[in-house]
């Protein structure tokens, strides 16, 4: 028998968007083309970006990548963010149970919002790349 109550029937929906969307987001993302690239980009890292009155700071999860192999650039607006997450040598000769973090050439494109901005002081945060953009007058 189905329930006719609404608010039942709106949670159970609800829980399927977030059970699909846990789903996708578990998946390897599929970056926006861009044609000057000159190596394949295999993965997007997630970000988050936030806005204080003298910076926006940007958060770009980045687990096991070596700062040295990252790039951050500014160009036209969007802030680039590329490099390479390396597999650790263990794997040449380990079984492999479970390897769900992307490997490979990655690269974030992040529009920004209008105004003129630089790099102040990009760093590692508990696996986060933390890149600060002072805002300029």
């Amino acid at each position: 028998m189905r329930n006719s109550d609404p608010r039942l029937w709106m949670w159970s929906e609800a829980l399927a968007m977030v059970s699909r969307a846990e789903r996708l987001r578990g998946q390897m993302f599929q970056p926006a083309p861009a044609p000057q690239r000159n190596r394949a980009v295999h993965w997007e890292p997630p970000v988050d970006l936030i806005e204080t009155d003298h910076e926006l700071i940007v958060f770009a999860a980045l687990p096991g990548v070596d700062p040295d192999r990252i790039q951050v650039t500014i160009s036209n607006g969007t802030l680039v963010l590329s490099g390479d997450r390396l597999l650790p040598p263990e794997l040449r000769t380990a079984i492999i149970h479970r390897l769900e973090l992307p490997q490979g050439r990655f690269e974030r494109q992040i529009s920004l919002p209008p105004g003129r901005y630089e790099v102040a002081r990009p760093r590692m945060v508990n696996g986060c790349l933390v890149v600060a953009l002072r805002k300029l007058a």
